[in-house]
């Protein structure tokens, strides 16, 4: 950012104030709130997160600067506008595959068709002449990726398939789950032509999201934390290789004394050695602060 388009310091203020204000609200509302699913709490929440993250935007163009708190986000979704008291819900499920292994795609929508001829003889699926000592049911797969797709998820559960895609040659994309309230069910094979046309994100309760781009993020965290810890390793190593330096150096200052001590005292003592107590103390292990400056 330029320095004619930074932020003043009076709006950096202005906006540390709001994110007072926004907590105060915030706790007023939680401490009044009349139920788990209190509007007034989920709005309190809203304005709070919009007020901290502006501040935070602000603190940083303006000082370099970021506040220690995350506060998670709406990924995306209006405010909640549902029924406070929900009677009837709908799940909605999305989850992204990749082929990876056809062969072993087709192989296994084959094995299915072949212990259950049914399976591959549903309404829709794909038709293929009858291979040699075998039967139509048995060669519907054939080459066919689309109809070993519905061999496969026609015999096993969403569940189950995302439990042992691996085993379908499959591999898994994004996913997400969205809990949806309503006030009431609706009527049998009343939305079956149009089934997520009618999902309202201002209903959503809850969703649950699944990425790599995640996965992503914690190796990062990981791979940052390991070059802490090999940095402390090696502030180690230099701290020990100091200690042995001081040790030989004592060591070399006990034996020019003993020698000393014996040339000056030919008694019948003998010849003396000091007590040689070394003075390589332990180095306390360095403090390394880390602090995350991502954006």
């Amino acid at each position: 950012m330029s320095d004619a388009a930074q932020p003043s310091a009076a709006e950096v203020r202005a906006a540390a104030e709001a994110v007072k204000a926004a907590l105060d609200r915030h706790l007023d509302a939680v401490e009044r709130r009349s139920g788990e699913d209190d509007a007034a709490v989920y709005a309190a929440f809203d304005e709070l997160a919009a007020a901290a993250e502006a501040y935070d935007e602000l603190l940083y163009d303006t000082y370099d600067e970021v506040t220690p708190f995350e506060i998670p986000g709406s990924d995306g979704l209006p405010a909640y506008a549902g029924p406070e008291e929900p009677s009837a819900l709908s799940v909605l499920i999305r989850r992204d595959y990749t082929v990876v292994e056809p062969q072993r795609l087709l192989s296994q929508a084959q094995r299915i068709a072949d212990l259950d001829p049914g399976s591959a003889t549903e309404p829709g699926a794909a038709q293929s002449p009858s291979r040699p000592g075998g039967n139509a049911a048995a060669a519907v797969v054939g080459s066919s990726v689309h109809a070993a797709l519905g061999v496969l998820f026609g015999e096993y559960e969403p569940d189950e398939i995302a439990s042992r895609h691996k085993e379908f040659g499959l591999e898994e994309g994004d996913s997400t789950l969205w809990v949806a309230a309503a006030e009431e069910p609706p009527e049998p094979g009343e939305w079956l032509a149009a089934p997520f046309e009618q999902a309202d994100p201002q209903r959503v309760v809850c969703r649950f999201d699944v990425s790599s781009v995640f996965d992503e993020e914690l190796d990062f965290e990981d791979e940052r934390d390991e070059v802490d810890e090999v940095d402390e390793d090696v502030a180690d190593d230099e701290s020990v290789e100091d200690d042995e330096d001081v040790d030989v150096a004592s060591e070399e200052d006990v034996d020019t004394e003993g020698d000393e001590d014996s040339e000056g005292d030919n008694g019948a003592n003998g010849a003396r050695r000091g007590n040689g107590n070394s003075r390589g103390g332990t180095a306390a292990d360095p403090e390394l602060e880390v602090i995350d400056r991502e954006r």
